[in-house]
């Protein structure tokens, strides 16, 4: 079974698409960060299967039993005024029912000063999103295999616009115990517009994430590695400063080769002493390194760092996440265990 899932995922990497991620869809805020540890990690990782009730956002199929009445708050401040936060919470009706879970996440834009066309003033507004989102998960049985699907209702506001929309997502997970290797694969952002903003109907963010992690058996360590945004394979752009200037003034545009394009696609990360009081986390993301690096100067762009602090039954987390020499993030976050 893990061979067949790996040619999967190879399968996966070689479907060939055009364009590029960003700028072509609403609700983009549905794919941001959910938590400090996947912040730390670099990001959209699916395959997380403990007790922390913040993966389910990323993969429902990692919804489980040791989730059980356990409560998790995340907010992280962004750029300029705007701010990011999520809520999840897990129950478990009965061992064969098994576990239900729940989370809202929103994002608050700010204040906008407000122009007409004729560049006179007018009043401020504001813009803010939100999902709120049901889960459940079942184990396929006398098998190492669990399905998931969580269900969105979305809500958006920006300045006198609205839309509300709903979109699932469906989730898969593969363990094999001996080896603590855990497989998953995510199709998320299955949905639509149900109200739009002015009448012309718009995309969501529909992404296809893979992943693949492991506890070393000898070693207090568990690493992450997943494959970002299968849907498409083209997702480079050419950064118009790093192009190349002729003598005679023109300019090439950048290539992006093969390689540089397939790395886009990988978020990698490192838990050290994954089930212990203290872990400390570090990732990479390829594709926001390549996309804010700044030539002939080293900033660091992709990197990101962050702990887990266990007290009793309340766990703090925290992440710092690297963008450019004047964007960075931090999130924070506690795990209430009410058992």
């Amino acid at each position: 079974m893990p061979k067949q899932v790996v040619l999967f995922f190879m399968v996966l990497i070689c479907s060939v698409s055009f364009g590029q991620v960003g700028g072509r869809y609403t609700y983009q805020f549905l794919n941001l960060t959910t938590s400090p540890r996947q912040a730390a990690l670099g990001g959209d990782i699916v395959t997380i299967y403990d007790e922390d009730v913040n993966q389910a956002m990323s993969n429902p199929a990692l919804i489980n039993p040791d989730m059980d009445n356990h409560l998790a708050l995340n907010y992280g401040s962004y750029y300029g005024e705007a701010s990011y936060g999520t809520a999840s919470y897990a129950y478990t009706y009965d061992r064969h029912i098994q576990t239900f879970y729940a989370g809202i996440s929103y994002v608050n834009y700010g204040s906008f000063e407000g122009y007409d066309e004729n560049g006179q003033s007018t009043s401020n507004f504001t813009g803010s999103e939100g999902a709120l989102t049901l889960g459940y998960a079942y184990n396929v049985p006398y098998t190492n295999l669990y399905v998931g699907a969580n269900a969105k209702l979305i809500t958006s506001s920006l300045e006198n616009y609205n839309s509300i929309g709903g979109a699932v997502d469906l989730g898969l997970l593969y363990l094999v115990e001996e080896n603590k290797l855990n497989f998953g694969l995510v199709f998320r952002n299955i949905g639509t517009q149900f109200t739009t903003y002015s009448g012309i109907k718009e995309n969501l963010p529909f992404e296809i994430v893979a992943g693949i992690s492991q506890e070393l058996e000898h070693v207090p360590i568990r690493w992450h590695l997943s494959l970002e945004n299968l849907q498409q394979w083209n997702i480079s752009f050419s950064n118009p400063n790093r192009g190349e200037t002729n003598i005679d003034g023109s300019t090439n545009p950048e290539k992006v080769s093969f390689f540089n394009n397939a790395l886009r696609h990988v978020a990698f990360g490192v838990e050290i002493f994954p089930q212990r009081a203290f872990n400390f986390r570090v990732g990479y993301n390829f594709r926001r390194g390549e996309e804010l690096r700044v030539e002939e100067q080293r900033n660091f762009s992709g990197v990101s760092l962050g702990f887990g602090l266990k007290i009793n039954k309340l766990k703090f987390n925290y992440s710092y996440s690297r963008y450019t020499l004047a964007a960075n993030t931090s999130l924070f976050g506690l795990i209430l265990n009410f058992q």
